[in-house]
């Protein structure tokens, strides 16, 4: 069942993500970065198919790729392509209406849209190779980041693109790539509904049975050192609903108004009073907390 669930997942993000590329990107004369945004060039200058090219773009990584990271890697990069190939090929691109007076309002819908078909490709555990493939040998072979590698092929290709297409048309490429991040990481990672706060004091054992009594929520206490100091400290953790964490903030100062705390964003909270322990992730394996 996990299994059907994870290609169902697949197959909607590659009908998704081809949706936003044909309707919002190219029907508005928009580019993008990476394999996308080289395949879209193809097709504004020789009226090459995008789904056509991107598929022949990536066959020589694909042997690379299997012969560097495995047979597994290779079925789920082939697969993300092949389906985002054939959607773009089969789903028309007069579908939503086009905006071609408001290019800004095209780049912000075709990067939610184009964000959530490729969160769902990414989320269910299959790429969509091109950019990604050459990121990872990068990585194994000289040991770049993945997110700097691709971040330089994609500003390499918008540049391609400001002098082929003009710099007005790269700029708004650009908007629809940082929207398109924006929400893959809500699609992977789902919007932050919880805070951590981690406080350092001297009143950390009143301060968290404080936060016990009134919020019912569980602390933990770390053992720390002051780095200038070199004295012993006790850190409270917590981790409380966003709602929660002003409350949190004033049991602090009320403790002891010269405590030093940090807030954070925290997702994927699994155990008592948040989301059960035994949830999965889309590949199966249990999901371990921080």
């Amino acid at each position: 069942m996990r299994e059907l669930q994870n290609w169902i997942g697949i197959t909607m993000g590659a009908a998704i993500l081809s949706f936003g590329i044909n309707n919002f990107i190219i029907a508005n004369e928009l580019a993008e970065g990476g394999f996308f945004g080289i395949s879209l060039l193809l097709y504004y200058l020789f009226e090459l198919k995008f789904g056509y090219t991107f598929m022949i773009l990536n066959i020589p990584l694909f042997y690379i790729g299997y012969r560097m990271f495995g047979r597994d890697f290779l079925v789920k990069t082939f697969v993300g392509v092949f389906l985002v190939s054939l959607f773009s090929l089969i789903i028309p691109g007069n579908i939503a209406p086009s905006v071609p007076e408001d290019k800004l309002l095209a780049a912000l819908y075709g990067g939610v849209v184009n964000g959530i078909g490729l969160g769902l490709i990414f989320r269910f555990g299959a790429t969509t190779g091109g950019s990604d493939i050459i990121a990872r040998i990068v990585n194994f072979k000289w040991g770049y980041s993945i997110g700097r590698t691709l971040f330089a092929i994609d500003i390499l290709v918008i540049s391609i693109i400001a002098v082929i297409a003009g710099t007005k048309i790269a700029m708004y490429s650009l908007v629809a790539l940082f929207i398109a991040a924006k929400v893959i990481d809500v699609v992977i990672e789902g919007v932050s509904t919880s805070r951590s706060a981690m406080i350092i004091s001297d009143h950390t054992l009143q301060i968290a049975q404080v936060i016990q009594d009134e919020l019912g929520r569980g602390t933990t206490l770390l053992r720390g050192r002051g780095g200038y100091t070199g004295q012993a400290k006790e850190v409270l953790y917590c981790v409380v609903s966003r709602e929660e964490i002003l409350r949190v903030q004033q049991i602090v100062h009320d403790a002891d108004p010269n405590a030093f705390v940090i807030v954070s964003d925290v997702n994927d909270v699994l155990g008592e009073g948040f989301a059960p322990l035994n949830k999965h992730t889309p590949n199966g394996q249990k999901k371990k907390t921080p």
